[in-house]
């Protein structure tokens, strides 16, 4: 029976042990830290990955996880410096620097380096203009990593990068800048055509002088353009009339106006005709009757008979023989 007792004190020996041992082993990973709280204060040593061995009862392991965490933004809604409302959402990347800091120091360190980065996010929407939001985030990005630093570094967190997601605009906003992106392809579009026009008039002035030597060039530019033209097979063949032949003719109408206005002679030496005095050439073979004055005709009685057929002339005498002679 001595044996027996022995046997079970060793073996209550052995448990006891094998439990101390089991509370005061603990397993901190490669990418955690180990804070060891004893008695409820906090050891200045932090503990490496590996097998920590505690104090029973006495010491209590906190694990701190060391990787840089990921933590999004809610988008804000804001207004910027040029009075536009934008929603802008962000990504913060940061990582505990100081295990103690981030346990004692802050109570979920977490949910507030999440409130501090959405507080400045708003606060960098109100100092940056639209412009900047949109093409020139670098320094918005730099102004609020140092923003969001601040406070982080009273807490031991290190906060890797800040960037910005994205910026959501209104409907009439997006409008308005693509009018404006419009107008200013339309700007550049007319400042190259402009630029290739006054291009193209100085070349073809340098052209024209050379041409202007040699006349025969001028002729045989001509030709070339009657031919590129008939080689598209067409039925119609467009000739250019001479600037000079409509320069003379225009020339010669005004020195023909020139001379009817002065009334002196027109255009080599023939009388211009004046208005009112312009008379008709006589048609062969008819007989030119001439009209008695105005008048006369108003004077005489509608039943008197002309003179032409009174009886004492020529025309008289025929036309009453003619009357009797048909009366008989």
């Amino acid at each position: 029976m001595v044996v027996d007792v022995v046997v079970g004190v060793i073996v209550a020996v052995l448990l006891l042990a094998a439990v101390v041992g089991g509370m005061s082993l603990r397993v901190v990973q490669q990418f955690q830290r180990g804070v060891v709280f004893r008695f409820g204060r906090v050891r200045d040593e932090v503990r490496d990955p590996g097998l920590v061995a505690l104090v029973p009862v006495a010491d209590r392991l906190r694990r701190v996880n060391v990787q840089i965490v990921t933590l999004p933004i809610p988008a804000q809604e804001g207004i910027t410096r040029d009075n536009v409302t934008v929603r802008v959402d962000a990504v913060v990347y940061f990582r505990v620097e100081d295990p103690v800091k981030a346990i004692v120091n802050v109570q979920d360190y977490n949910f507030a380096i999440s409130q501090v980065a959405q507080t400045s996010l708003r606060s960098i929407i109100g100092k940056s203009e639209l412009d900047d939001l949109l093409a020139n985030r670098e320094p918005i990005n730099q102004g609020l990593e140092l923003m969001i630093d601040s406070p982080a570094l009273g807490w031991g967190i290190e906060i890797d990068r800040v960037e910005i997601k994205d910026v959501a605009l209104p409907e009439a906003m997006k409008r308005s800048m693509s009018r404006q992106a419009e107008a200013e392809r339309e700007r550049r579009a007319r400042i190259i055509t402009a630029d290739g026009e006054y291009q193209a008039s100085a070349r073809l002035s340098e052209a024209a002088e050379v041409m202007s030597a040699t006349p025969a060039a001028l002729q045989l530019r001509l030709l070339q353009t009657v031919v590129e033209v008939a080689a598209e097979k067409n039925s119609t063949l467009v000739l250019p009339f001479p600037v000079e032949l409509l320069r003379f003719l225009d020339s010669a109408t005004e020195t023909h106006r020139r001379g009817a206005e002065q009334g002196g002679s027109g255009v080599d030496g023939v009388e211009p005709v004046q208005p009112g005095k312009v008379e008709a050439p006589p048609l062969p073979g008819m007989e030119q009757l001439e009209l008695p004055p105005l008048e006369e005709v108003l004077d005489s009685s509608p039943v008197d008979p002309p003179e032409r057929y009174a009886g004492d002339g020529k025309n008289g005498g025929k036309n009453d023989s003619e009357k009797s002679d048909g009366r008989t």
